[in-house]
């Protein structure tokens, strides 16, 4: 029996080619374009960096995209309900690991680590001084989380252990009262989350109503010692206008994982030492992306065997 040819775009960790092997066909091919790669496939596993948009969504015999990412930005979900393809994410499995990382990240900015290692390396250190390099502190402070998903509950889970004061705001889903009790915090208004909080953790997807959803006027909002980051998506925020805040010091510090035109980098950024930029690894531990290439490899042969996929995004194309 002639098992389904699968392109896989990129490699992935174990224990998904293992998985794919067993089942399917896998192709990579050579050719410049995602659509000439997958002539003929039944499946394709993605990643973020792939655009699968109408000339890939509309080749016959295409049933299922899985992508290895929480984020889905990448796919044209609409032309892939259209064309009756079925897509899929890898939520879930990188919650507390993009937390961490984001933690991780306050943390950096907060007491200029990288900006110390610089200085080190660089022979600037001649011993203690009761000045050098203070940043600002974390416990006590006032956090404010844009977006309340899993990854931002998981991130208010962490600031409670350092008596931080949570905020939060989010528009699409807010939490009940119950589940604000629970994780102890409290909603606002973005703009007054903005002006209240020493430090602003963003966690919303891409859509047209989060592009820019931090640039000039939202950066004036925070206090000058207030420190930004952000591992969700890049185009939420205005990487220019974040470049001019940081170098006018109207706000202390940010610390970045994702860029507006990955890989690039606003070359407004990459001079300035109150900004921590890290290369898109939030969900980069060895586990986590190993359990993010198994649930890829997962949703793509469950579509292919006529099952619905754990994660399918798209459920209309499932039901026509």
């Amino acid at each position: 029996m002639t098992r389904p040819r699968v392109l896989v775009t990129h490699p992935i960790l174990d224990p998904g080619p293992q998985l794919l092997a067993a089942e399917v066909e896998v192709v990579t091919g050579t050719e410049p374009s995602i659509r000439a790669r997958a002539e003929g496939c039944a499946g394709i596993v993605s990643q973020v960096m792939d655009p699968i948009g109408e000339e890939v969504l509309s080749l016959p015999g295409l049933k299922i995209v899985a992508n290895c990412a929480v984020g889905f930005d990448n796919i044209d979900l609409a032309a892939a309900t259209r064309h009756g393809v079925l897509a899929t994410n890898t939520p879930g499995v990188l919650n507390d690991t993009t937390a961490d990382f984001a933690f991780a990240l306050l943390m950096a900015a907060a007491r200029r680590v990288a900006e110390g290692d610089r200085f080190v390396r660089e022979g600037r250190y001649h011993g203690w001084a009761i000045d050098m390099l203070l940043g600002q502190d974390l416990h006590g402070a006032t956090l404010g989380i844009v977006g309340i998903g899993r990854i931002g509950r998981a991130l208010a889970r962490r600031a409670l252990g350092f008596d931080m004061r949570v905020l939060y705001t989010d528009d699409a889903a807010p939490l009940s009262p119950a589940e604000e009790a629970e994780l102890g915090v409290e909603r606002r208004p973005l703009v007054e989350l903005l002006r209240e909080s020493d430090y602003v953790s963003l966690h919303v997807p891409l859509t047209p109503e989060t592009r820019h959803l931090i640039s000039h006027d939202e950066l004036q909002l925070m206090k000058p010692t207030a420190i930004l980051v952000n591992t969700s998506r890049g185009p939420v925020v205005d990487e220019a206008a974040l470049a001019a805040a940081l170098k006018a010091g109207e706000i202390f510090a940010a610390g970045i994982d994702v860029y507006e035109h990955e890989p690039a980098v606003d070359p407004g950024l990459l001079g300035l030492d109150n900004v921590v930029l890290a290369p898109h690894i939030a969900s980069g531990s060895v586990r986590t992306r190993s359990r993010m290439s198994e649930l890829a490899a997962l949703n793509l042969l469950a579509g292919l065997r006529g099952e619905r996929p754990p994660n399918l995004l798209n459920p209309e194309a499932w039901q026509t």
